[in-house]
């Protein structure tokens, strides 16, 4: 079967005021596979994951240029950054639950895009926790605040948040690097779950993660993708030496 390209991104460039994080940017993102951005501090990777759901619109002083297509449009065009975003759902680096019930977590998408139907909404919640795997250990505590969970179940209940919108896409930004190795295992596994239903950018500071869970792995440098293509074959053949400094942990 012939992939088709959820993302695909054309001489993206990025400036916060004077300075330029990203630098030319062109990849494509296939759909239902598990995409990894890997690379040292401060070399882009979080900065171009933002930039597919337009987080970066956020920043002042921030300017893109380039064209980032999602399913063939431009994220850049007529479209409506909150239709966006309910298409391309976020994970973040530190578990933000709201401070609300567990159920409330999950629902509040849905309700303000405008599910009222308790049935509805029941039926979403239970959905979402059961694909972000932890329906069995949360199902009694619905009415219990967020905040109590641990910080593993945390993430899997933004994953689940993240879920409850049906988006096409789920971007993780680091989403185990403040986990424990049990709470780290949960997530990679739901992960590699999770990209039946949908496409995952996930960017890692930790190369076995990648090595583990990704289809395709991009390595970024001082705001250049330097080399993207298949992970095994990055890792066991990468074709420019910076990459291969990288792996074999000579620098970063």
């Amino acid at each position: 079967m012939a992939k088709t390209n959820k993302f695909s991104l054309k001489n993206v460039d990025l400036w916060y005021n004077n300075f330029q994080a990203l630098k030319n940017i062109n990849m494509n993102i296939p759909s239902n596979e598990i995409t990894a951005f890997i690379g040292p501090s401060g070399c882009g990777k979080s900065t171009l994951i933002k930039s597919m759901n337009r987080m970066n619109d956020l920043v002042e002083g921030c300017k893109i240029t380039g064209s980032i297509m999602l399913d063939d449009e431009s994220i850049h065009g007529h479209i409506d950054v909150n239709a966006l975003r309910k298409r391309v759902g976020m994970v973040f680096q530190k578990p933000n639950p709201f401070p609300m019930s567990i159920f409330d977590n999950i629902a509040y998408g849905p309700r303000t895009h405008g599910i009222k139907s308790k049935f509805k909404l029941n039926d979403i919640v239970e959905k979402s926790l059961r694909d972000a795997a932890i329906w069995d250990e949360l199902k009694d505590r619905l009415k219990k605040s967020a905040l109590s969970l641990s910080g593993g179940q945390q993430q899997r209940l933004c994953i689940a948040r993240a879920l409850s919108v049906q988006p096409d896409v789920l971007l993780m930004d680091e989403p185990t690097s403040a986990l424990d190795p049990i709470s780290t295992a949960k997530i990679e596994e739901l992960v590699i779950n999770l990209k039946k239903d949908y496409t995952i950018v996930i960017v890692t500071h930790n190369m076995q993660q990648a090595v583990r869970i990704s289809d395709n792995t991009g390595f970024f440098l001082l705001g250049e993708m330097i080399e993207y293509g298949d992970t095994q074959q990055i890792f066991s053949a990468p074709s420019d030496k910076r990459t291969e400094d990288y792996i074999t942990g000579r620098f970063g």
